[in-house]
């Protein structure tokens, strides 16, 4: 097939398969073809699934027996983040005490992409643990944004973003703990979706009760990510982190595609951690803001103050990490010097820290009880900087301001996670490198189709160029 097909919405591809235009199996080829011309300079899909084009084939042949309607993402290419199972693929979680490692059951999330006909193609890189903003390991290297490779793709579900804008997949699995989801999405220029957590049940999990990190998509598209949080949703009693979401099936779906932009109230703030904002990522968001002012919307610049958001942050991933982690204490000098580091740092979080950090997140949930009586959405930008050196662990600096830690230029996502909202990053334009930039979209409790029309908007008034792939294959 053409290379073309790959950068199609996942929703177009799956209308083409669905119409008999094209097959699971030439969408499956497509999708191998893209990763070998372009993955051996960015690094994006670490580990193939051998089986990917057998599967494929079973469910072609499924196709042509007849029957039911074909499931909704059927013989859609998805690559899966290395931190999540996958039965019979290598699962390393980048890191060396994983490098040989193999599960022998898929996660839910696997299960439930493949019940809804997707094909599962690799696994993506991330940071060991998925710990990082920036997405590299000692087991597999550095993964390069398809913009510019000498820059970073973000993290720590680098790997899935750089699949998707590239076409080396239609879909891309993830998770998010400080904007896992979002950051990535921002520097690579797709969309991504951090869900309210529950939403997509997390198993397995060495920290079951985790209600701060959640498990979601990426997509090229607002559409595509409505289309598959819908297929990948719902309670389960592997999980008891879980919520009975309004709405029933196709609520997300009629949702996104129900926002319209006439008789938006949004509130805007360009720096809601206070550490500054890169001038070019500012005003590409400004820009932003005018468009949909232009279009019809309510567009309120105001100030916030999530200060105590980022030392709660800190406390509450201290303990999340010793809680992850907590089969690993006696191995420390194994992991890498980021993971290492947050354990250990964990482990000094006292009570009364962890309890202060859970009241502060109290309080910023009744401050958006009472935020959403006057908006329907909160828009910042999603990253304070643009994309850095690859090299670079993390960017020193911020406006000027030097960082205190390696997670600090994370804060813009990081402190609303603790609201447990959902929040979408859409691309909303090129900043003067020509490199993208991703505006955040806060959304109402379980209001992900409401965030995902949102996105849909800003994508319309908003479009983007795909990335300039001359030379990279």
């Amino acid at each position: 097939m053409d290379g073309d097909l790959t950068l199609l919405s996942a929703t177009e591809i799956r209308r083409l398969v669905g119409a008999g235009e094209v097959s699971p199996v030439e969408v499956v080829e497509a999708s191998l073809e893209r990763i070998e011309r372009y993955n051996g300079t960015l690094n994006a899909v670490v580990t193939l699934n051998a089986a990917a084009l057998d599967e494929a084939r079973a469910l072609e042949a499924s196709a042509k027996r007849g029957g039911a309607d074909l499931p909704p993402l059927f013989g859609l290419p998805v690559g899966i983040k290395d931190v999540t199972p996958v039965k019979g693929v290598r699962t390393t979680f980048g890191s060396p005490l994983y490098a040989d490692h193999v599960p022998e059951e898929d996660a839910l999330v696997v299960q439930r992409f493949r019940q809804a006909g997707a094909v599962i193609v690799g696994k993506t890189n991330t940071p060991e643990f998925a710990a990082g903003g920036n997405t590299f390991n000692e087991v597999f290297g550095r993964t390069r944004n398809p913009w510019n490779p000498d820059l970073s793709a973000g993290g720590s579900t680098g790997g899935g973003a750089v699949g998707l804008a590239t076409g080396m997949i239609a879909v891309a699995e993830g998770t998010d703990l400080g904007g896992s989801l979002r950051l990535p999405a921002a520097f690579c220029g797709i969309v991504g979706i951090r869900p309210s957590p529950g939403r997509v049940p997390t198993w397995p999990s060495d920290y079951l009760w985790d209600d701060l990190q959640v498990t979601g998509p990426m997509a090229r598209t607002a559409e595509d990510l409505a289309m598959v949080l819908e297929a990948i949703s719902g309670p389960s009693p592997l999980c008891p982190v879980h919520q009975a979401m309004p709405g029933g099936p196709g609520s997300i779906m009629a949702a996104m595609a129900g926002a319209r932009v006439e008789g938006l109230r949004v509130a805007y703030c360009p720096d809601p951690a206070g550490i500054g904002m890169d001038d070019g990522v500012r005003a590409v968001c400004d820009a932003t803001v005018q468009a949909l002012r232009e279009a019809g919307a309510t567009v309120d610049e105001i100030e916030m103050d999530l200060s105590e958001g980022w030392k709660a942050f800190l406390h509450l991933r201290g303990y999340w990490m010793v809680a992850h982690h907590h089969k690993h204490l006696d191995r420390l000098d194994g992991l890498g010097a980021n993971v290492a580091g947050n354990i250990r740092a964990g482990l000094k979080v006292t009570t009364e820290e962890h309890a202060w950090a859970e009241q502060v997140r109290g309080r910023m949930w009744h401050w958006f009880r009472d935020f959403f009586q006057r908006y329907d959405h909160l828009l910042t930008p999603t990253v304070a900087v643009p994309p850095f050196p690859v090299e670079q662990n993390y960017p020193e600096t911020v406006d000027g301001r030097p960082m205190k830690t390696y997670i600090d230029w994370l804060a813009p996502t990081f402190v609303l996670s603790l609201t447990s909202l959902p929040i979408a990053s859409v691309p909303c334009g090129l900043d003067e490198r020509a490199l993208p930039v991703g505006m955040q979209i806060v959304g109402r409790p379980f209001g992900e189709g409401a965030a995902l029309g949102l996105a849909r908007i800003v994508q319309e008034l908003r479009p983007m160029p795909r990335p300039p792939l001359e030379g990279l294959g």
